[in-house]
């Protein structure tokens, strides 16, 4: 005879492939013990540079149940957005993940959908759909549900499809059947530590956010410091280098949601069209794109910087 919990738990893990996740995972909500002194520790060394939002409700990081009152699961989901089409090889780089439309709308609204689709199916059980904006440690929690580990690059890997994803969580009041953790598959594997431009991975698991390509042209507001002359490896929005040469990637799949279709003048532009490019033309184009969280002024000064 099937339980409730193992009922509500099949419903969920349907729901969620059927809106286009591409899996989903389940854990018992709770503290978060093995993460809490790793977090304290980066915290303290600064690895997380200007980013200050880093160390605020440090307490609800780490425990979900202060996040949603009495919750007693944390669902995680993962999005494809590995694109099927690269970037024109004469061009400025930009992070596979802000070739389309903002993704935390895009997963927002299937986390929502998801979450209606319970209450519908099950009752009006209080829960909250969270991405990465929220003070939610997605990776950590995407983990704990086996669907992932996390890699030497911090980043969480599988196994089938590499790293090339996004994270959401719903904390639900709701007792469902938990996942188990995976194992982790990294090895020997040095090749992300090994490449990174500006040797930010100082250790396996550990990631210097202070010294990261990504945090230079997006976090970081102030001007680009003069050391990293000719090691940005013309990456003007993010970096995607410890995810490239990751083995694991070579599973990645082309993802099927229309709202990360590359914006055309992202794969064709130039290095000559992205520094003639005006701030009219930059609005104009790159709505609603991921690129516009470092505005057309830090797009414009990581590329002064590159030139």
């Amino acid at each position: 005879m099937i339980n409730n919990k193992e009922k509500y738990t099949h419903f969920i893990k349907a729901e969620a492939q059927r809106l286009g996740f591409l899996s989903c995972g389940i854990s018992k909500a709770g503290f978060l013990e093995e993460e809490a002194p790793r977090l304290e520790h980066w915290l303290n060394q600064n690895y997380q540079g200007e980013m200050k939002f880093m160390e605020e409700h440090f307490d609800k990081r780490l425990d979900p149940r202060l996040l949603v009152h009495g919750a007693k699961s944390v669902i995680s989901l993962l999005i494809n957005y590995y694109p099927s089409q690269t970037q024109n090889p004469d061009s400025y780089k930009i992070s596979k993940y802000a070739y389309g439309k903002d993704y935390h709308n895009v997963i927002k609204k299937k986390a929502v959908k998801l979450l209606k689709a319970i209450r519908v199916e099950i009752g009006d059980v209080p829960g909250r759909a969270f991405i990465d904006i929220a003070p939610i440690m997605d990776k950590a929690w995407a983990a704990k549900s086996g669907l992932g580990w996390l890699g030497k690059n911090s980043n969480l890997l599988t196994q089938q499809v590499g790293s090339f994803y996004f994270i959401a969580e719903i904390i639900i009041d709701l007792e469902l059947e938990y996942d188990n953790p995976t194992t982790d598959h990294c090895g020997t594997c040095t090749a992300c530590i090994d490449a990174c431009p500006t040797q930010a991975i100082i250790a396996p698991y550990v990631v210097d956010g202070s010294k990261c390509i990504s945090y230079y042209t997006i976090e970081l507001k102030d001007n680009l410091p003069m050391e990293l002359k000719g090691k940005m490896d013309d990456w003007m929005f993010g970096c995607d280098v410890c995810q490239d040469v990751c083995p694991w990637n070579r599973f990645s799949k082309a993802h099927s949601e229309p709202l990360f279709t590359p914006y055309p003048e992202l794969l064709s532009y130039s290095k000559k069209d992205w520094e003639e490019i005006t701030e009219e033309t930059f609005s104009a184009v790159f709505t609603n794109s991921p690129l516009k969280r470092a505005q057309w002024q830090g797009v414009k000064r990581n590329i002064d910087f590159l030139k």
